[in-house]
């Protein structure tokens, strides 16, 4: 199976995800608990899980989650805390609308064609289930963006490039390790609109006025 480029740095990201950004993350499950809610018993499938550090998060909430990533590495840490599968998130081996949520948190900057994985989380939903998306804000956060001052980001040209980079105003965060694809507001919502999903909420998040973070959910309709 490919590698992944988080295999390279697993064990640092390890320890960035589950203290150096503590508080990040904690506003990040802040928004996973006002979308997805109560589980009840069901299953969740995580995409993208990475360590699996919001497993228990989901469990708390009542749900049973199945972690998905491509990186061994990662996965290797995220086998302690929940199940996992190796897999492509763009293909996913599970039936079609066979489970009702999926999340993809931190995710969508690390896949080249996210409207494809969104699809993939649209099929494998059942009727009235849920996706549930926790990112990076596509205004304010990535190479395009200069956040090094707190009361302002400064957003330049690069808004509009979508491929990959290493840039960024931050050269010891994750972006500068692994790279980042750029996902614009309009194809990241019109990715979900596209898979056939029905937009129900929105989430912003920022430790100043300006968020870094956008989230929302999204059912799929029954026939």
């Amino acid at each position: 199976m490919t590698s992944a480029a988080y295999d390279a740095i697993a064990d640092w990201y390890e320890r960035f995800a589950s203290d150096t950004s503590a508080d990040y993350m904690d506003r990040v499950r802040g928004q996973l608990t006002d979308l997805l809610g109560a589980g009840v018993r069901r299953r969740c499938l995580d995409l993208c899980c990475g360590t699996g550090v919001h497993g228990a998060h989901l469990r708390a909430l009542g749900w049973h989650p199945v972690g998905v990533d491509l990186s061994g590495g990662q996965l290797g840490h995220a086998g302690t805390r929940l199940p996992v599968a190796r897999a492509d998130v763009a293909q996913l081996p599970v039936a079609d609308a066979s489970v009702p949520a999926v999340t993809c948190v931190l995710g969508h900057t690390d896949l080249p064609d996210y409207p494809a994985v969104v699809a993939e989380a649209a099929r494998v939903l059942t009727p009235g289930g849920r996706f549930v998306h926790v990112g990076v804000h596509p205004c304010f956060v990535g190479a395009f963006a200069d956040r090094s001052d707190p009361a302002r980001a400064v957003v330049d040209s690069r808004y509009a490039d979508r491929e990959r980079t290493f840039g960024g105003w931050n050269p010891n965060g994750v972006r500068a390790r692994v790279g980042a694809w750029h996902v614009p507001l309009a194809d990241l919502l019109n990715a979900v609109t596209g898979a056939g999903l029905t937009l129900t909420g929105f989430r912003e998040s920022g430790s100043t006025p300006i968020p870094d973070l956008l989230a929302f959910t999204a059912t799929k309709p029954h026939p």
